[in-house]
């Protein structure tokens, strides 16, 4: 049975942060190659993070992190799905959760390829292309 999670790292029960770790290494270490910063940035620690997840059974099948420490902005991140469970519309269950718990702006590094995605979400473009982590990335924000 599918279902969706949502707490701070301290209050994540320790299976479920290791899948989810595993997840994220998967997707971001091993698929995509980035290996210039750590997965493990410390940013999950903070008090005011929120990990997302999605799980059937015991496999976490997709996840993200909300960082709500920029003020009035939440930071959407670290979006991930594993390779055998895309396109059954998970990472857009796993946005819709997240924004309903961040009801002021909320900003997202999306990777390029993805504007189109996150722009179904009411996300918006708001500068020039960048890369990180050596991918291209653009900075969108999502007023309510």
């Amino acid at each position: 049975m599918l279902s969706i999670h949502h707490a701070p790292l301290r209050k994540t029960d320790p299976e479920s942060l290791y899948r989810i770790v595993a997840l994220r290494t998967d997707v971001f270490v091993f698929e995509q190659g980035i290996t210039s910063e750590p997965e493990l940035d410390g940013r999950d620690l903070d008090p005011t993070t929120e990990l997302f997840w999605t799980r059937e059974g015991d496999e976490v099948l997709a996840t993200l992190r909300v960082l709500h420490d920029d003020g009035d902005v939440a930071h959407i991140g670290r979006v991930a799905t594993a390779r055998h469970a895309r396109g059954r519309g998970l990472a857009a269950e796993l946005i819709e959760a997240a924004l309903g718990t961040c009801p002021g702006v909320v900003g997202i590094s999306a990777q390029a390829y993805l504007e189109h995605w996150y722009a179904r979400f009411g996300f918006v473009r708001t500068g020039a292309n960048y890369l990180e982590a050596g991918i291209d990335h653009v900075p969108m924000r999502r007023t309510p």
